[in-house]
């Protein structure tokens, strides 16, 4: 491969690791069939959806081509416009409005696009490039049997019909990071305390999980500024710390607050509390949110029929507590209003969060490096001062106690030495008549 053919097969754009996993979800491809495709472990194509690593040279290449995202031409520069053009923009804008043709898909990646229960979401993918010609991986025919739970999850009738673009900041040119950091936090953050109190109950620990993920987006602002979605970022971090287990342990965030005084909401939000955190995230996500299955899946962390399964049982949970939310569509209505009501917390001042954050990086980052400083003095001081040979000390004698008596005879006394020598002196004591006649 020539230097040239590797630098244009290096700058191909690939989309977020979150826009590959959906694309390769939309195709109906396993992460084995992309593997097998792309000469490369089941593991590898995992770690480039996650977002650990990413493709280069002809892989990218040919991973772009089987996304559906390869563009020729994205490395030349865009045509200079003429003054012909400049001065007829309604002449521009009319071409731009014109419907371009776009390649028939199969029937049976049509089929896994969309499987949302709904006639209009809040939120969607956008809809993957022309394809262009890449490794030949074969579907296969549309399974006959049981529905699938992707396919119980959406109603008779329901269209594939493409749901409108989910709203976004808008995006100005020329912002400083500080300027596009407030405009994130002023569109998201008042609703993201909405959403977290809808997750756990607890409207301080709401605040404190918000303020939270936006202290680590402004760490990570350039990642989080080219994120193509910066406020589902944040909202995953956000998500993750309000659900996290430790805070049981905390007294403040032990029970949650009281139920609101409106019969309907507070049977909702009871019920809503009874069901497990990934269970509660799904549903929120999926029919508050408005957010397609495999988004759902992929920011939950779980696999697109894991997810599902999530889902059903959450809504069967949900309509046997509640029993006017026993359809899809009458519980997508509440929680999407519910989602949507204009929130009443009060939130400190981007600037403040910002500050607050970095002052409390500047902190932890001293106290780091004045604990290092203290025990490199500590071990510098230990090696001066230490001897460099060791003379062994004669310690004086102690009296031992508890030691066993010494075995064998004991000592005489002096009457068994008087004795012992009368035996010896008169060998042969007694009557006469027993000492024999000598001869």
């Amino acid at each position: 491969m020539s230097r040239s053919t590797a630098d244009s097969a290096s700058s191909v754009t690939l989309p977020t690791p979150k826009e590959r996993r959906r694309l390769r979800e939309a195709l109906a491809l396993s992460e084995e069939q992309v593997a097998e495709a792309m000469g490369v472990t089941k593991a590898t194509v995992k770690s480039w959806e996650t977002g650990r690593s990413a493709p280069r040279g002809r892989k990218r290449e040919a991973y772009a081509k089987l996304l559906g995202t390869y563009e020729p031409d994205a490395g030349r520069q865009p045509p200079v416009q003429t003054e012909t053009q400049a001065q007829s923009p309604e002449r521009t804008q009319a071409q731009a409005q014109q419907p371009q043709h776009q390649p028939r898909r199969p029937q049976a990646q049509a089929q896994a696009v969309d499987v949302r229960p709904r006639a209009a979401a809040k939120r969607a993918p956008k809809p993957p490039k022309a394809p262009a010609p890449s490794p030949a991986i074969s579907p296969g025919p549309a399974r006959k049997g049981p529905p699938s739970p992707q396919e119980r999850l959406k109603p008779a009738g329901t269209a594939d019909a493409a749901p409108p673009e989910p709203a976004r900041p808008p995006a100005v040119p020329g912002l400083t990071p500080e300027e596009a950091f407030d405009a994130l936090y002023a569109h998201a953050a008042p609703g993201l305390v909405h959403q977290t109190y809808l997750l756990t109950g607890r409207r301080r620990l709401s605040r404190e999980s918000v303020e939270y993920a936006f202290h680590h987006a402004w760490e990570r602002w350039p990642e989080v500024a080219v994120d193509a979605d910066p406020v589902g970022w944040v909202r995953a971090t956000a998500y993750e710390y309000a659900l996290s287990p430790w805070h049981r342990m905390r007294r403040a965030h032990k029970h949650p607050d009281s139920p609101p005084t409106e019969a309907n909401r507070r049977a909702l939000l009871t019920a809503l509390l009874e069901l497990p955190p990934a269970y509660r995230r799904t549903v929120l996500l999926y029919d508050g949110l408005g957010l397609d299955l495999p988004e759902t899946a992929a920011e939950t962390e779980a696999s697109t029929p894991a997810a599902a399964n999530r889902l059903l049982h959450a809504r069967t949970v949900l309509g046997k507590r509640v029993p006017e939310l026993a359809e899809p569509e009458a519980l997508h209505r509440r929680l999407s209003a519910l989602v949507t009501e204009a929130p009443t917390a009060t939130l400190p001042a981007a600037r403040v969060v910002r500050t607050s954050g970095e002052r409390r990086t500047r902190t932890w980052t001293r106290a780091v490096l004045g604990v290092t400083a203290v025990l490199i003095g500590v071990t510098g001081f230990a090696a001066a001062t230490a001897p460099t040979h060791y003379i062994p000390v004669n310690a004086p004698g102690e009296t031992v106690n508890g030691v066993p008596v010494r075995g064998g005879p004991q000592k005489l006394r002096p009457e068994d030495l008087e004795l012992r020598d009368i035996l010896r002196s008169e060998p042969n004591p007694g009557p006469e008549r027993l000492v024999p006649a000598a001869e």
